[in-house]
């Protein structure tokens, strides 16, 4: 399969491996390549499923105003698509508070759910102690956004992962394959972040969920997302931790054996739970 129609819009997607399903979900400028190093590990147990997010790479990108909500959906559908009822699913980034939200409305769709720093700013909103480093963060943002409305992708691609992402110096440490990516895929971003809510999280909700949950960061990573991760721990009874020492935002390209390890035990932990 490489095509599939969900929710009227035409997604990219490949199923490989045989075994438990899972689903990997990759986050905002990148697409299903992102999770190249870690595919082949996982088929040796999984039956996989990656795909690219409406309006990243090879996935339509539909006109208008776009929403997280419709990206929860197409989620949704395509873990119908595989016939197995609930699933595993691994998300990255905006892939993970993709994958969180679905999780809050549907538990029933997953059998386990690994997040790896989901930028739900949102949740930490009333912390005052971390109000001046939200700020900053939200400034950043909003000067990426001002190159994206300029039509500088280029310039907001590579501010967004040396300011924001990755750290300083990373983008020209990235393969030209990468970086030829993320700049084709910034008017997606540039449309995820005119979503309202593309922020928040009904903890709450979330909370009274029974869906085992296995919340990562990665040692490395730019100090923002952390507390996001700590609130999240802290918030969602149902929740572990998992820290990758040595590793940032996508720990599956700089540490994917590591990862594959974290992913997998976790699974064999729920089924040992039964």
């Amino acid at each position: 399969m490489s095509r599939v129609e969900v929710n009227g819009v035409d997604l990219y997607c490949e199923v490989v491996g045989d075994g438990d399903p899972l689903v990997l979900v990759h986050g905002s400028w990148d697409d299903h390549y992102a999770w190249l190093r870690v595919v082949d590990a996982f088929a040796e147990r999984f039956r996989v499923l990656v795909y690219d997010r409406r309006g990243h790479s090879r996935s339509e990108r539909p006109p208008g105003q776009g929403t997280r909500f419709e990206d929860e959906e197409d989620l949704a559908a395509l873990i119908a698509t595989l016939g197995s009822g609930p699933v595993y699913v691994a998300a990255n980034s905006f892939g993970a508070s993709t994958a969180l939200g679905l999780a809050a409305r549907r538990p029933e769709l997953f059998r386990g759910l690994t997040v790896h720093e989901p930028p739900l700013v949102d949740v930490v909103a009333d912390d005052p102690v971390l109000r001046p480093m939200m700020t900053s963060i939200r400034q950043e943002l909003a000067a990426v956004l001002a190159h994206l409305r300029a039509g500088e992708d280029l310039e907001g691609a590579r501010r967004f992962m040396d300011r924001i992402a990755l750290g300083p110096g990373e983008w020209d440490k990235l393969p030209a394959k990468a970086r030829d990516t993320l700049v084709a895929n910034a008017p997606t971003f540039l449309d995820e972040q005119g979503d309202p809510a593309w922020a928040a999280l009904a903890l709450d909700r979330l909370a009274g969920r029974s869906v085992p949950l296995l919340v990562t960061h990665g040692t490395t990573s730019p100090a923002w997302v952390h507390p996001i991760t700590a609130r999240l721990t802290e918030a969602l009874p149902q929740a572990r931790a998992h820290t990758f020492e040595g590793s940032g935002h996508v720990p599956h390209a700089t540490s994917p054996q590591e990862y594959v390890d974290v992913v997998t035990g976790f699974v064999e932990e729920i089924r040992r739970a039964g």
